[in-house]
Parts: C-alpha cells; structure tokens; sequence
C-alpha cells in the first residue's frame, strides 16, 4: 500500500512529538519561569495566524517560515512553515497578494474546549455535540475526518487516526490534503 504526503506527514510529526516529549519530561523548568499559552484553535485561525491574513504580514510578525511551493497536483499553489510552538503549515492564495485560505496543525495548539492533537473522536464529539464524522477516508488517508459545524462554534476539522484513534492534525477551516 502506498503512503500518502499527508499519512507521511503525520508520521513524521508524531515521532517529533514523542522525541519532544522525553526531552521536555527529562528536566524540570525553573520555578519562577510561566509556562506561555498555547495557541487558541478557532474558526477563524490558529492563535495570530488567521484566515485572510497577508503573507507578509505573518512573516513580518514571524509567525510562519518563508514562503514555498505548495501542492505539486495544484500549480502555482504555495504553503509556509508555522513557527514554533506551532507545527503545521499554511496555505495561500494563489494570486498575489499571497493571503491564509487554511492552517493544518500537528501540535502545540488546542481548542477554546481544550481538545486536540490526542483527543479521541469520544472526546471531540462530547466538545462539540454537532461534530460530522467521516469514514469515508479511512482507506486513503488512514485518518477519520471529523468536522465541527459553524452551529458548534467551528469550522474547523479534526484528522483521527484509524489506528491510534486519537488526533494527528487539526485544520481550520479544513485540512489540506494533497496526494
């Protein structure tokens, strides 16, 4: 069976996840040192990564990385890195100015309702009553899509492994995928 980018993707982000998470577990942080927030996920972005913002106004803010190629299937699409304490990245428009049509995140961010990377579609579902669960693309993506309607304070989606089954990717206000 061949993996997909975004399956890639996924795996790639979980193993950097599970090495940050011994390093961090392997010290314990001065006292008088706050812990920063973490990044609201929300309808209309992702902490200051918002829909509609400019590149350059990311950029300027070093939110994202540099701007670069995006899906090979799609010409002249483009996507950026996030920046840290964010993993994920961002897609543009395909005109200039370059502006945010979606944000994926594979960590450090969760939403207003405290689910995220981890949560179980149980754990989702009871957030947001009105979620839509998609099996539909168990087969190719090895993920459920679970979607959060505007009426349940979205729109966002939620990428459920099928093995695991707990979330690997959040994307407002869906994820990307490009095979």
């Amino acid at each position: 069976m061949r993996t997909t980018s975004f399956a890639r993707r996924v795996g790639a982000s979980a193993a950097l996840i599970g090495a940050a998470a011994l390093v961090s577990g392997a010290g314990a942080a001065p006292a008088d040192v706050a812990p920063a927030a973490a990044p609201t996920i929300g309808p209309s972005g992702v902490g200051g990564v918002k829909i509609g913002k400019t590149y350059t106004a990311l950029r300027k803010k070093k939110l994202i990385g540099k701007i670069h190629a995006g899906c090979e299937l799609a010409p002249n699409t483009r996507s950026a890195a996030l920046k840290s304490p964010l993993k994920g990245s961002v897609d543009f428009t395909r005109k200039n100015p370059r502006k945010v049509t979606n944000v994926t995140v594979f960590s450090g961010a969760s939403t207003a309702k405290g689910v995220g990377i981890g949560s179980t579609i149980e754990e989702i579902q009871a957030a947001y009553p009105n979620a839509k669960v998609d099996h539909g693309s168990d087969e190719v993506f090895h993920v459920t899509f679970v979607t959060i309607p505007k009426s349940d304070g979205g729109k966002f989606q939620f990428a459920v492994d099928i093995d695991t089954k707990k979330t690997t990717a959040i994307g407002v206000p869906f994820i990307a995928t490009c095979e």
